[in-house]
């Protein structure tokens, strides 16, 4: 696969705060990567610096072999960048037909809109049956899927989603996450997560990083983050004690 998205040592700030300190990845075409890291890492800010709605101060981005930083955000969305926000940002007023054809701004090919509506609605039937309700009479998780589906109006060949299973109850996070790999792998688009829920995103994803207070401090497969202990600790849940004294025990057996 070769390189779709290459990140260079960028840096971004909220006023004199620097969020983003001197970050750099990869990201291959076609591949499953997850961002992981706790509240206030910066992993939303990343997401922004990449769809132009925060400039940065410096590094570089370069999105299938052309610098991107610093153009408007539109031009980001029809290279081929979709972002799903965090929050499920639908417009409220809006039915859930007219949300889905605001991703599809941009577009002009009347015949393939139809077909990526009916797509929309082959992943997400209950929206078919909803077409013409008002978004924000939906619950939580009718509405993120109402947002993916407009992410994908814009035929994204990267398609970055932040916190997609925010607030919602394990049997929708496990639904909405089947349909993430099913559009990885039905239509070859390159999967850019976000995520506080490190088992779901690690167990569909093939790399990880690991961002700390605006810095990746681990850059691995996801196999071997899960393998990692302070991942195993801090962000799969496994019990505290039993780390620790994994780690005690090394120490010992060190030391003799």
């Amino acid at each position: 696969m070769s390189v779709m998205l290459k990140v260079r040592n960028i840096e971004t700030y909220y006023g004199p705060i620097m969020a983003i300190k001197g970050v750099s990845f990869d990201i291959l075409e076609g591949a499953v990567v997850t961002i992981l890291g706790a509240n206030g890492a910066g992993k939303t800010t990343i997401l922004k610096t990449l769809s132009s709605i925060m400039d940065p101060e410096k590094g570089t981005i370069e999105f299938m072999g052309r610098r991107i930083e610093g153009l408007p955000p539109e031009k980001i969305v029809a290279m081929g960048i979709s972002q799903v926000p965090e929050g499920r940002e639908v417009f409220h007023d809006l039915t859930v037909k007219e949300n889905l054809l605001m991703g599809a701004y941009l577009r002009n090919d009347r015949a393939g809109i139809k077909r990526d509506i009916d797509m929309v609605y082959d992943y997400f039937p209950i929206l078919k049956d909803r077409t013409g309700q008002l978004a924000g009479d939906m619950s939580g998780g009718q509405q993120q899927m109402v947002v993916i589906g407009r992410a994908l109006m814009a035929r994204p060949k990267l398609l970055m989603l932040d916190e997609p299973s925010l607030g919602l109850s394990p049997l929708l996070v496990k639904e909405i996450y089947q349909i993430i790999e099913r559009i990885n792998q039905e239509h070859n688009t390159t999967i850019l997560l976000v995520e506080q829920n490190a088992p779901m995103a690690l167990s569909i994803a093939s790399h990880g990083f690991v961002l700390e207070l605006g810095r990746i401090v681990m850059d691995d497969t996801c196999q071997a983050l899960m393998a990692n202990e302070d991942v195993q600790e801090f962000y799969l849940g496994i019990k505290e004690d039993s780390v620790r004294g994994a780690k005690r025990w090394k120490r010992k057996k060190k030391w003799r």
